[in-house]
């Protein structure tokens, strides 16, 4: 219980907020300068996906030490998620979340490089769009729906981040571990302790 691992917690919380962090001010900022600056939806268009490719590197190497982060914090937990009641729970509700989160921007950047195609000048993506007609309008609704869930889901990664700290204190540790111990052995009476045997 006593065992560090900086390292791990370190490409876990850093990625994880370059990713909230980054997304939320590209949904407030970025497509707000976007929409200040551009006097058509095509410059528009153009202004936040240049902005957005742009993030688009930062933000994987943020989701991959996000997620080498988790890997190995789970491994190096895996004792305690098993035998301490609620962590299991929580654990689960954060690997649903940042499933979630990855669906969420893998779809942004999908619909984003749609519209950015529709709104370019260039002849051989207008070629493209032809070919595949697109609901611009639509799919911009669509779009900043997913822009705005990515930072939603992503600060619910935080929270249970916050909650699996809490679940580290050494009382909610043994406190867990003894109600997960009573769940197991259920004919032990609940004032009853076991005390290991000299």
């Amino acid at each position: 219980m006593s065992e560090r691992n900086t390292v791990l917690r370190s490409l876990h919380d850093v990625g994880l907020a370059a990713w909230f962090g980054g997304s939320l001010m590209g949904a407030v900022g970025l497509n707000g300068a976007a929409k200040d600056q551009g006097d058509t939806w095509q410059a528009q268009a153009r202004i936040a996906s240049s902005g957005w490719a742009r993030w688009t590197p930062v933000c994987a190497v943020a989701i991959g030490a996000h997620l080498i982060g988790t890997s190995g914090l789970l491994g190096a937990n895996a004792a305690r998620v098993a035998a301490q009641k609620g962590v299991a729970a929580s654990t689960l509700a954060k690997t649903v979340l940042t499933g979630a989160a990855l669906a969420a921007t893998a779809y942004t950047r999908i619909a984003g490089k749609k519209i950015e195609r529709a709104a370019s000048d260039d002849p051989h993506d207008a070629e493209k769009s032809e070919q595949h007609p697109l609901d611009t309008g639509q799919a911009q609704h669509h779009l900043a729906y997913a822009q705005w869930a990515v930072p939603a889901l992503t600060c619910g990664l935080i929270v249970l981040n916050a909650l699996h700290g809490e679940q580290q204190r050494p009382a909610q540790q043994i406190h867990g571990m003894w109600q997960r111990a009573r769940t197991l052995a259920p004919h032990l009476a609940p004032g009853e302790h076991w005390y290991p045997s000299h």
